[in-house]
């Protein structure tokens, strides 16, 4: 777990928009936070597993794929802004994310 500072939060941005923008080849300039992952982007969930892993790296965190799982069955992440969000969560609670009902 960590404290996520000012610092982190654009860490976790240019993360993920330099992923997606490689991964999908597009523009980073044409993420946004309201850009759907799956319909904008032809994203799909193995992005997800690795974008997971990265930051698990990055940050040193440890959390279950499970835990993640059950939270976005609940919180479906559809935008980047929600999936920056969700994986801000994830630093800051790890597996306590799962007591978070809505992100």
């Amino acid at each position: 777990m960590a404290i996520v500072t000012n610092q982190i939060k654009e860490e976790v941005r240019q993360i993920v928009l330099e992923f997606f923008a490689e991964e999908c080849e597009v523009e980073m300039s044409d993420i946004n936070d309201s850009t759907h992952i799956f319909d904008d982007l032809d994203g799909d969930s193995l992005m997800f597993l690795e974008l997971i892993e990265i930051f698990k790296k990055k940050y040193n965190l440890n959390i279950e794929l499970k835990t993640i799982g059950k939270f976005n069955v609940k919180n479906p992440v559809r935008t980047i802004g929600e999936l920056i969000h969700m994986q801000l969560l994830i630093i800051e609670h790890e597996n306590n994310i799962i007591s978070f009902s809505k992100i």
